[in-house]
C-alpha cells in the first residue's frame, strides 16, 4: 500500500504512517517525515493497533440528516401536476420558486429553495413550466381522409399500388414572408460570439412563397407571388404540369390541405379540368402536419427567411430560388414514418381521452 502505482494518495500515507510506526519511531517524528498533522498520525497508529489493515479503511458515515420526508417531495409533485388555476393560484403555469412559495404558503414545509423543488421534480420528470399545445379531431371523415394520404406516400391508392408513371406532390402556401430591411449591417459571427442582427428594421412588403414538392423523388417546384389565391395556386400547377414526367403521366395525385385557394370540390374540380390527369387529395380539416411540403417549408423558415434581413422583395425571391437550386441538388425524401398504423393508435388514444372527459365532466355536472 505504501508503494503501490495504484493506491489512492490517503491510503498510502496511512500505510507509511503504520510502516514508520513500526520502526519505532515517535509520532512527532513521523509527523515531520510524512508532512501530515501529529493528530493524524496518531488517528491513524492508533486504528492500526486496534483494528490492522480494515482499520485504515474510511469509516460508514451516516452523512446529514434529511431535511424533508418524502411526504414533502410527494405533496409537492403532487401540487405540481394540477394546474394552477384549480389550486386558487393566479399563475398560467407553475414554476419552482412558484411551487417552493406555494408550498411554504400551504405548511407543507416552513421553508424549501428551488433548486431543492427542481431536483424532485426531475424524480419524475416533470417540468409544468412547460407545455405543447393540440386540437381535438373535428373532421367526421379524418381517418378516411388520412388514410388515403397516408396509402400515397406509402405509393398505394385504393388498395393498388401506384405504377412508375404515376407521382405524388404535396403542395401548399407559406403567406407572409416579409422583406424586413435592417437599420444596421448584420454582424458576422466571431471567437465566442454569435451572429448579431439589429432589432430595428424597415418593412419592405410581403410575399407568399408556393411550393410543389415531389414525394418519392425529392424535387421542389417554387413560386413566389404578392399573395395567395386560386389564380396563384393554379400559376404553380401549371409549372408543375407543364414539364415531364409530370405531362404525360397517367396520374399526379395532388395532396393539398383545405386552404381558401384549394377548398372543396369546387376545386378539385377546377384542377381536373385543367389537368385531366391531376388528381386532388385533400387532408383532413386541422391537419396540415399531414403535409410533407410542411416539412420543407420549416427548412425554408430556418435556412432562408431567419433571421430576416432582405433590402427588398426582389432579394426575397431571388434567395428563395436559389436555395431551392441548391435544396434540389442534394435532397432526399424525407422518411415519413407515420403509417395507417399509428393513425389508429392516435385515433384510439383520442378516443379514450375523450370518453375519461366526457365522463368526468358528467360527475362534476352531477356532484
Amino acid at each position: 500500500m505504501a508503494y503501490g502505482q495504484k493506491t489512492e494518495y490517503r491510503l498510502r500515507m496511512r500505510a507509511q504512517v503504520v510502516l514508520h510506526a513500526a520502526r519505532s519511531r515517535s509520532n512527532a517524528r513521523i509527523a515531520a517525515e510524512t508532512g501530515l498533522h501529529v493528530d493524524t498520525v496518531r488517528l491513524w497508529r492508533g486504528r492500526f493497533a486496534d483494528e490492522g489493515i480494515a482499520g485504515l479503511a474510511d469509516r460508514r458515515r451516516s452523512g446529514r440528516p434529511p431535511l424533508f420526508t418524502t411526504l414533502q417531495a410527494a405533496e409537492v409533485t403532487a401540487l405540481a401536476c394540477r394546474l394552477p388555476a384549480e389550486t386558487g393560484v393566479p399563475l398560467s403555469c407553475w414554476t419552482a420558486p412558484e411551487l417552493a412559495r406555494e408550498a411554504a404558503k400551504r405548511g407543507i414545509a416552513t421553508s424549501v429553495s428551488a433548486s431543492t423543488v427542481r431536483r424532485w421534480l426531475a424524480q419524475d420528470v416533470l417540468k409544468p413550466w412547460q407545455y405543447r399545445s393540440w386540437i381535438f379531431i373535428t373532421d367526421p371523415h379524418f381517418r378516411t381522409r388520412a388514410e388515403r394520404v397516408l396509402e400515397l406516400y406509402a405509393r398505394t391508392f385504393e388498395g393498388v399500388a401506384l405504377g412508375g408513371d404515376e407521382y405524388v406532390i404535396s403542395a401548399d402556401e407559406k403567406t407572409s414572408i416579409q422583406a424586413r430591411c435592417r437599420c444596421h449591417p448584420t454582424l458576422a459571427p466571431g471567437q465566442a460570439r454569435a451572429m448579431r442582427v439589429n432589432h430595428t428594421y424597415g418593412r419592405g412588403g410581403c410575399l407568399a412563397y408556393l411550393a410543389a414538392y415531389d414525394v418519392h423523388h425529392a424535387k421542389v417546384f417554387g413560386r413566389t407571388e404578392p399573395r395567395t389565391g386560386i389564380a396563384p395556386f393554379m400559376n404553380l400547377v401549371a409549372q408543375v404540369m407543364s414539364v415531364e414526367p409530370y405531362t404525360s403521366a397517367k396520374r399526379v395525385f395532388w395532396i393539398v390541405d383545405n386552404g381558401s385557394s384549394h377548398r372543396g370540390q369546387k376545386a378539385a374540380g377546377r384542377l381536373s379540368a385543367a389537368f385531366p390527369n391531376a388528381v386532388m387529395v385533400h387532408t383532413p380539416v386541422h391537419a396540415s402536419w399531414l403535409n410533407q411540403v410542411e416539412i420543407y417549408f420549416s427548412v425554408v423558415q430556418r435556412k432562408v427567411v431567419s433571421p430576416n434581413d432582405f433590402t427588398d422583395l426582389a432579394q426575397v425571391g431571388d434567395r428563395l430560388r436559389a436555395f431551392e437550386d441548391r435544396y434540389n441538388a442534394t435532397a432526399q425524401p424525407f422518411q415519413w414514418k407515420f403509417t395507417t398504423s399509428d393513425l389508429d393508435d392516435l385515433l384510439a388514444r383520442l378516443d379514450r381521452h375523450t370518453t375519461d372527459h366526457l365522463q368526468e365532466s358528467s360527475v362534476s355536472l352531477a356532484a
